[in-house]
């Protein structure tokens, strides 16, 4: 049955301004040539807004206008294009992808067994030919050579003949092209000069030229299958259903696309939560390690947000849906590293471009110099084998590899280290940073307040608070409870006061066996105000809390946002390396001060509006400065927006996402550093390997042209060039294997 009688209206999603998208899996993508194909032939269809193809996962992401083309449409025009497409799975991807490096991995034990019995037979000849071997024993060992050879060529290069074929036949070339063409060319030469006894033949050539490009073919295919891991992690981690409480009480399991914003679901210990929510009921601890990127269970109570993707460690919870089937945090993170892995920079469309140019530059070269040796009188077999040789050296498989080798290397580090790219040039931006500009509150600091240390309750009040605090939809009451959680040492089972009541605005307050307790604002428990101007002059960046026991003693409890965990040791990794490190933000000077001096940053500036966050970043850049934006909160997004390069936390809000070049996951600030030292080394290793593939052309090709090399010299040439710029690529990897490093390395100006 032919896929386009597939229903593939079921696999349409609403894309940008309300278009049609559909995500599918292709099927024999082999070079970058392959992209642009599928590309621009998809673009030049009308109503098609957008056609983008990730190398690394083979995922065609199409875009188009409503009303104006089909489905049915694209997917023919595909197949037309000689492409086998499915709806995009990232199971049977994966299952496909295994299948593909099998047959890879077994054409490469054909050639490379066969080459080197080749090879034994064409040493015999070569050394017998400078002494005393007779026609007979030479033409023996050639046809043995064939014999070999011919299955050999034809099991093993069938990777590259149908790939060539599909090209040609839409009067196309793309890099297996030229490399079948020379293989077939050799091959069949070979061929010819066996029949009629000639004293040399290249049939090892041909298999060891097959070798050395399914060997590097079998390592493209290795490096994509590890850097798509991280992504189908997400992908297990997305659950399809959720136990819906009905109305009557019954609970049913129903498919995400069926709940709605409200609906309550059940999640019991150790399943999967499948929904962005808020706990109306149930205390437990989420394992949330591979969606946000911590890596210690986080305790939860009524009135916490919980997110799709984490798993439910301990007690039942009963969830309102926030958002179920799309839209949730783990969609999110997804469509992150999907933009991630589909991103091209200026390096890669240079490349890419030259790879396009390369094919017909190959065969045009190739094509003069056997025309040239004919007019100088070189035999026609002479003629051929040394435009076999050129079109073989001048393959551009080393500049195809050049740059996507060191993305898919710097990919993985990024993933690694839970940094997500949202922006195709990201690579290249971030290695020009001089000057980065932290926003402070939910940046420098953790996004939700926290208690701090010199609150003066024994654990058994601090528990007490908190109970009250389940029973409060306040923000800051949260912090109570967080503290109570990090406090109990005893695990005695955190749960809401039953009979307490909230005052929307000022607290909530509980009648217990020796009188009411109360929590909220100081003016609802009674605090006199020179108690709260005197705990207020001492923590000028805090909010301050009341707790009222029963006994009428009141606690004044300082609420603040505290520093991430790690931003002291970031911080001076920063100013360690050379950039200028600088704090703006939109809040009180003395906690914007103090957290400063806390980070030994000298440039701050605070209660700064959007407007003049982006004149002092436009004013930095106008002194030829290339500054990093870190920030999270919804005043951020313009300065984000206005800097060289921006990063944002995950739990920034969207509109900051949006804007951001890059989201890192997790509470610690690392990333921001390693996005840049990930960055600055990838972007030198990339001009190194656009460096080596020229060089390579410039000094094999009139080499090539003049003779001198063979048709197995040019095969062991061009393989060379491609293990080159991919072992330079691999170096970035290796540099970053040890997990700590000096921070005197790489600094700025040097």
């Amino acid at each position: 049955m032919s896929e386009t009688t597939r229903d593939w209206d079921a696999f349409i999603t609403k894309g940008d301004s309300q278009n049609l998208h559909m995500d599918l899996a292709v099927d024999g993508i082999t070079c970058a040539a392959c992209i642009y194909e599928i590309e621009r032939d998809l673009e030049k269809v009308d109503g098609i807004e957008r056609a983008r193809l990730n190398y690394t996962s083979h995922r065609l992401g199409v875009e188009w206008k409503q009303n104006t083309t089909s489905p049915d449409h694209i997917v023919s025009r595909l197949e037309r294009l000689g492409y086998k497409v499915y709806p995009f799975d990232p199971a049977q991807v994966k299952e496909r992808g295994d299948k593909v490096g099998k047959d890879i991995l077994r054409s490469l034990a054909v050639s490379g067994f066969a080459s080197m019995n080749i090879m034994l037979l064409s040493i015999s000849v070569w050394s017998g030919n400078h002494s005393d071997i007779d026609e007979a024993t030479r033409s023996f060992f050639h046809w043995l050579s064939a014999l070999i050879a011919l299955p050999t060529v034809a099991y093993s290069g069938r990777i590259f003949f149908k790939s060539a074929y599909r090209a040609i036949r839409q009067r196309n070339l793309n890099m297996d092209v030229p490399i079948s063409i020379g293989v077939l060319l050799a091959t069949a030469l070979s061929l010819v000069q066996t029949i009629f006894h000639a004293k040399h033949a290249y049939f090892d050539s041909a298999v060891m030229l097959l070798f050395f490009l399914l060997a590097g073919r079998y390592f493209d295919h290795m490096m994509r299958r590890k850097t798509r891991s991280f992504a189908e992690n997400l992908a297990v981690l997305k659950a399809e259903s959720a136990t819906k409480i009905q109305p009557d009480g019954s609970l049913l399991d129903v498919p995400l696309s069926k709940l709605q914003e409200g609906d309550l679901v059940i999640v019991r210990p150790g399943e999967r939560i499948s929904v962005d929510g808020l706990i109306v009921e149930g205390v437990s601890s989420v394992d949330q390690s591979l969606v946000t990127g911590e890596t210690k269970l986080h305790e939860v109570s009524v009135g916490s947000p919980v997110y799709a993707g984490t798993m439910n460690a301990q007690g039942q919870l009963t969830l309102e849906v926030i958002k179920a089937a799309q839209n949730t945090l783990l969609d999110q993170v997804n469509k992150l590293l999907e933009t991630a892995m589909e991103a091209r920079g200026k390096y890669v469309q240079i490349a890419d471009k030259a790879s396009q140019l390369y094919a017909p530059l190959v065969h045009t070269a190739a094509l003069l110099t056997l025309i040239g040796w004919l007019i100088f009188g070189a035999g026609w077999q002479h003629a051929i084998i040394i435009a076999i040789s050129v079109l073989i050296i001048t393959c551009p498989c080393a500049l195809g590899l050049a740059i996507p080798a060191v993305q898919v290397v710097a990919s993985g580090l990024f993933f690694d280290r839970k940094i997500l790219l949202n922006s195709g040039d990201a690579i290249e931006r971030l290695a020009k940073v001089d000057t980065i500009v932290f926003d402070k509150t939910g940046t420098l600091t953790t996004p939700d307040p926290q208690l701090l240390q010199e609150h003066g309750l024994s654990q058994q009040q601090l528990i007490e608070a908190a109970r009250l605090g389940l029973s409060s939809s306040h923000p800051l009451s949260k912090a109570i409870v967080r503290a109570a959680y990090k406090l109990n040492i005893n695990n005695t089972e955190l749960t809401p006061l039953k009979q307490a009541s909230e005052t929307a605005g000022q607290g909530v307050a509980a009648n217990v066996g020796e009188g009411e307790i109360r929590l909220g604002s100081p003016k609802f428990c009674g605090v006199k105000s020179k108690d709260l101007a005197k705990i207020e002059s001492k923590y000028p960046e805090a909010s301050i809390i009341a707790y009222k026991q029963a006994n009428g003693t009141i606690h004044l409890l300082p609420v603040a946002q505290s520093l991430r965990s790690d931003a002291q040791t970031q911080v001076s990794r920063l100013l360690k390396r050379g950039y200028d490190v600088q704090l703006l933000s939109g809040d009180r000077a003395s906690a914007v001060e103090k957290a400063a001096k806390e980070l030994a940053i000298e440039s701050y500036y605070a209660q700064l509006q959007p407007q003049e966050k982006i004149a002092y970043i436009e004013k930095l850049r106008g002194k030829g400065k290339n500054v990093l934006m870190v920030g999270d909160g919804l005043n951020d997004a313009p300065a984000l927006a206005a800097a060289n390069v921006s990063i944002s936390p995950v739990s920034a809000v969207h509109l900051s996402q949006a804007a951001a070049d890059a989201i890192f996951l997790g509470e610690p600030i690392a990333p921001v550093f390693d996005a840049l030292n990930i960055s600055r080394r990838a972007h030198t290793i990339m001009q190194q390997n656009l460096w080596l593939s020229g060089v390579y052309n410039l000094l094999s090709v009139p080499v090539a042209v003049a003779g001198y090399v063979t048709p197995l010299l040019a095969a062991l040439a061009m393989s060379g060039s491609s293990v080159v710029v991919t072992l330079n690529a691999l170096r970035l990897r290796l540099s970053f294997l040890s997990a700590s490093e000096p921070d005197t390395t790489y600094k700025l100006g040097k």
